[in-house]
């Protein structure tokens, strides 16, 4: 099929990120960036100039984004950037071992999945799990939260769930404890449905978690012991590259 792009757009959207990253651009310094002619680039900036999203302010020694740009993303209203970051790498994932991955983030006191790659696995043992709410005490991914957040917001959220009484508290504290110490969670083996099962990590930044992560596949697969084995050190590599990108997602956002 013919590449139907409009040159002029793509060009000018090149030149307007160039000129997010600093404060004050030269024309100079955009063709070093960009590889554009600098006839071009000069059309291209009185033209987004004209249309008021960029201003030529001599005495700074170059060009800079108007407040005008903001506009251009006051219509967002997608997925958190954990989510944005997790994408790319979520689908690369399974199309590498073939089982789906989910992204899951806290709504209240439920984990609501975001993402899922289950229209890239061939193994999927669900059809669908966008906006699926899944408990926190039983499920891998509501797990994986309780377990890594601050202990503070731990303790909220137990409070929240209801989970005061002394002895339940105790078990929800040493089931937690036990997530802790081997970094992953995995589904209560009576929770729904039992011929699967899911294993989560959470996605952080420092001690504060972003989403959690969950690989789900079927029993007659693997074992748990083989699973772990299999599974738990790229799903690990999976968390850090979502939460890298995720910090770089973030500092792009606010030198907008």
């Amino acid at each position: 099929m013919k590449d139907q792009r409009v040159e002029s757009v793509t060009r000018a959207l090149s030149v307007l990120r160039e000129l997010n990253r600093k404060r004050v651009t030269s024309v100079k310094d955009l063709h070093a960036a960009t590889d554009l002619p600098k006839a071009t680039l000069v059309r291209l900036l009185k033209t987004l100039r004209d249309a008021g999203y960029v201003t030529n302010d001599r005495r700074q020694g170059g060009y800079q984004v108007t407040s005008n740009v903001k506009a251009l993303s006051c219509g967002y209203h997608g997925d958190p950037l954990v989510v944005e970051a997790a994408r790319a790498w979520a689908i690369e994932f399974t199309r590498k071992y073939r089982w789906p991955i989910a992204v899951a983030t806290l709504e209240e006191q439920m984990m609501v999945v975001r993402f899922s790659t289950i229209t890239d696995s061939p193994n999927s043992p669900f059809h669908g799990t966008i906006n699926l709410q899944l408990e926190l005490l039983t499920r891998a991914l509501g797990r994986a939260y309780l377990a890594f957040c601050p202990p503070d917001e731990r303790e909220l959220l137990l409070d929240l769930l209801g989970v005061r009484e002394a002895a339940a508290r105790h078990t929800a504290q040493d089931m937690l404890r036990r997530v802790q110490k081997a970094g992953f969670a995995l589904r209560d083996p009576m929770t729904e449905p039992r011929s699967s099962n899911t294993i989560a990590m959470p996605i952080l930044k420092g001690e504060t978690v972003l989403a959690t992560v969950g690989m789900t596949y079927f029993n007659t697969a693997y074992t748990i012991d083989q699973a772990v084995a299999k599974f738990r050190e790229p799903l690990h590599d999976l968390t850090l590259r979502i939460a890298r990108d995720c910090a770089q997602l973030n500092d792009d956002f606010r030198k907008i």
